[in-house]
């Protein structure tokens, strides 16, 4: 399982919501994007993997925590950037607040301080952007070394990439080595959830697409997507409320966990917030950013 493809396989594992095996029409590409994804699983099993856990072996806890408060301050940059995008105000204050907290009082963001003062984060980019304000996802896209994509999340991963503070690095082996320990640091914070995997007897390519679009879609609408119509609701003149609510919360069961503040999504604000992400979500998100 690649790096890329094993928060996200977990993240759906523990949300409940199940994938299908039958195709799925917005992934044409299905035959390219199953060999990307097997290219993917085999870069990390012979060396993403080993590496992080020569990094979980060697760091301390204390200090992987503050190399994983470091990178998630200098993607809150391109959360900020992207909430003004969408014209989220409020939002775009907090995020912006919790840099300034963290990159001074937290030591460079070496420490979150932002959140213990109430600024959550939250989880904006480029491709939620153009969606927000009405582009289509496009088919389904499995990028090498990258995962999990879409046509139009590819574009915003490009653009959000040419924005990224690590960009601005110059020395190039510097640079290098930061994106390398984003990574690694990463990838080790997912060694332990790895168990999950041998006890799920599933198409896993088809498991993570799924999850992946469904996930997509709740960040784009904060966690409040527009409920999708079912065939039984086609079949039904008054369908059941109730079953309909709890079908929903089985496709998006982020959606019962709101946030208050941020973690690149959230303040406190008049809009509506955006589900606090399960720790394996956020794993994921912070994976496929940090390689900007």
């Amino acid at each position: 399982m690649s790096v890329i493809h094993f928060p996200l396989l977990l993240a759906s594992l523990a949300l409940g919501g199940c994938a299908s095996t039958h195709h799925n029409p917005k992934d044409p590409f299905e035959s390219f994007n199953r060999g990307v994804y097997q290219f993917n699983d085999a870069v990390d099993k012979a060396v993403v993997k080993p590496a992080a856990k020569g990094y979980n072996a060697v760091m301390p806890a204390p200090g992987k925590m503050m190399v994983s408060n470091f990178f998630s301050n200098l993607d809150d940059v391109i959360v900020a950037v992207n909430d003004l995008l969408q014209f989220k105000v409020v939002r775009a204050v907090s995020d912006s607040g919790r840099i300034v907290v963290n990159t001074t009082v937290g030591l460079f963001g070496l420490v979150d301080v932002a959140s213990q003062v109430g600024l959550e984060k939250h989880h904006e980019d480029f491709g939620q952007t153009l969606g927000y304000w009405g582009v289509d996802s496009g088919p389904y896209l499995v990028i090498p070394l990258f995962g999990p994509s879409s046509v139009r999340d590819g574009v915003g991963l490009y653009a959000d990439s040419r924005s990224g503070v690590l960009r601005r690095v110059d020395k190039v082996d510097t640079r290098n080595q930061l994106y390398a320990t984003n990574l690694l640091s990463k990838r080790a914070s997912m060694l332990d959830q790895e168990k999950v995997l041998d006890e799920a007897m599933i198409d896993r390519y088809s498991f993570i697409r799924d999850a992946y679009l469904q996930r997509r879609k709740s960040l784009i609408y904060d966690g409040n997507p527009p409920r999708e119509k079912f065939d039984d609701d086609e079949n039904d003149s008054a369908p059941d409320k109730t079953s309909a609510n709890d079908h929903e919360e089985g496709m998006q069961p982020a959606v019962a966990e709101a946030v208050a503040v941020v973690a690149p999504d959230a303040a406190v604000s008049t809009e509506p917030s955006a589900p606090r992400q399960p720790g394996v979500y956020r794993i994921w998100l912070s994976q496929r950013e940090g390689i900007r």
